[in-house]
């Protein structure tokens, strides 16, 4: 399969899924191709016959020496500079698929002929994608205006292979694909990892024998948010209608489930809103406008397209519901654990005593882990600010903050993933203890927990086979095998 691109909003979610996760090829279109020469040869005309145009990095030098302007033969020499200067940044690599990611997005100022490059430059980016591997890109270390960081290591081999001309290397390592990318990744993963948290809680709802009556129907006209509506059909589609319930409320973790999952609704949407948003959104900087009737030769204008200011954001609001999942994940196996909150055996503890298993039973003493990764996640899930960025010159004033925004997520994510393996083994085990069989809907769910964490009657080490029902359900939330569904539940 190839994924053929030929304006800026065949860049997005469904396609970037393709090109950066499940590695297809990419392929500009004819008429993109057509139009990106055409732009091309408009914006050289324009520079050949104004000469008082000032445009940055062009006719002008740049950064500090923005305000010098280029001899035809300082321009030339300028031109041919290859990307290596900022090439600075060190530290762990991002992951290939997020690499292939910031090259698919590199594409969207070519298509419609807005970065004033060469076919060859627009078609060089696109055959990066054609299987190769990828340059790396560090995902820490990145400071500075803009993301030419992370761009400059990342097309450097190839701008080496060219005798670079004019705007080539603007067009290479200028504008925000990077926010764009790590949003859009982050943004798949939660859609993902959101499917997960409902089918976990909707296990433990199960485990406990909470009333139904905390996810009615009703309560999506009640509360008036279709956000928390999407929730609570998804969790009545797990539960069914079985009974055997308790007859009076669950604790509050319980009864809030549909609206702290909604909230989860909400910040994903959000999330896959500013991706949809960025990967067409043209961030080149100057930015060039094809010819019209007022502007006969078009124009450049500079602009601060390349500073993405909803991505950081969007991954904030998920790190930090992420963080509180977590809570709630750890709130609940504390109610499953204590018999006379949960009308459960004591502990989940089978045939046995608490005073013959060290007091807290093996199952018991899952929870001080988890609690690490509840405060792991709460540290991941402090809001990212703008940072200032100075590097001795009077231009890079302010950082941009996608890449210290995308840590912390993915970070907080990996939290939620091994908080959602103890809530799931907590549940599977209150089933076990009680002899229930779950409804339907979630039996290949404590399959796949029973699995790799088989129920518990006898003491032993827990925590390598917590560790592998964590990276099942990390791997579940990064597979490639089935499509995208960029589309809220």
């Amino acid at each position: 399969m190839t994924v053929i691109v030929d304006i800026r909003s065949d860049v997005n979610l469904a396609t970037l899924y393709r090109a950066a996760w499940q590695c297809e090829n990419v392929r500009i279109g004819d008429a993109a191709l057509a139009r990106i020469a055409s732009s091309r040869a408009a914006f050289l005309e324009l520079i050949d016959k104004d000469p008082s145009v000032v445009i940055y990095g062009v006719t002008t030098a740049m950064g500090e020496r923005a305000n010098q302007r280029l001899t035809a033969e300082e321009r030339d020499r300028h031109a041919r500079l290859k990307p290596f200067a900022a090439a600075t940044s060190f530290g762990d690599d991002l992951p290939d698929r997020t690499v292939r990611g910031i090259v698919f997005a590199r594409l969207t100022n070519y298509l419609e002929g807005h970065a004033a490059t060469t076919p060859r430059i627009a078609r060089a980016v696109a055959a990066m994608l054609d299987g190769g591997p990828m340059p790396a890109v560090p995902a820490s270390g990145q400071g500075g205006a803009g993301e030419i960081l992370a761009l400059y290591p990342l097309f450097a081999e190839l701008a080496g292979r060219f005798e670079l001309e004019v705007k080539e290397r603007g067009s290479l390592i200028n504008g925000s694909p990077c926010a764009a990318a790590l949003v859009a990744d982050a943004a798949i993963a939660a859609r993902r990892r959101l499917g997960l948290a409902i089918e976990t809680f909707a296990l433990s709802i199960d485990a406990f024998r909470a009333p139904l009556e905390h996810y009615d129907e009703a309560l999506q006209d009640l509360w008036g948010d279709a956000d928390e509506a999407a929730v609570l059909r998804s969790l009545r589609g797990y539960l069914g209608e079985g009974g055997g319930r308790r007859n009076f409320q669950a604790p509050v973790s319980y009864r809030i489930v549909p609206r702290v999952l909604g909230h989860a609704h909400r910040a994903v949407s959000a999330a896959e809103r500013a991706a949809r948003i960025s990967l067409a959104s043209i961030s080149d900087n100057p930015v060039f406008l094809p010819p019209d009737a007022r502007h006969p030769l078009g124009r450049c204008i500079s602009t601060g397209g390349y500073h993405n200011a909803m991505a950081s954001p969007a991954l904030d609001d998920l790190a930090g519901i992420w963080a509180d999942i977590c809570l709630l994940c750890d709130r609940h196996s504390a109610r499953l654990l204590n018999g006379r909150v949960s009308q459960l055996p004591d502990l989940l503890l089978v045939g046995r005593e608490p005073g013959e298993s060290d007091g807290h039973g093996n199952v018991g003493y899952v929870p001080m882990a988890a609690n690490g990764y509840v405060e792991q996640a709460k540290h991941a899930a402090q809001r990212t600010f703008i940072p200032g960025s100075d590097g001795g010159n009077g231009q890079d004033d302010v950082a941009a903050p996608a890449f210290l925004a995308w840590n912390k997520e993915a970070r907080a994510g990996r939290c939620l993933d091994a908080s959602l393996a103890v809530l799931a083994v907590m549940a599977s085990q209150a089933l076990h203890v009680t002899r229930r069989a779950p409804p339907p809907a979630l039996a290949k769910f404590l399959d796949l927990v029973r699995s790799h964490v088989v129920p518990v009657e006898e003491d032993r080490v827990l925590g390598p086979e917590l560790a592998r029902l964590t990276e099942a359900i990390t791997a579940s939330v990064f597979a490639t095998d089935a499509p995208i569904d960029p589309t809220p539940a």
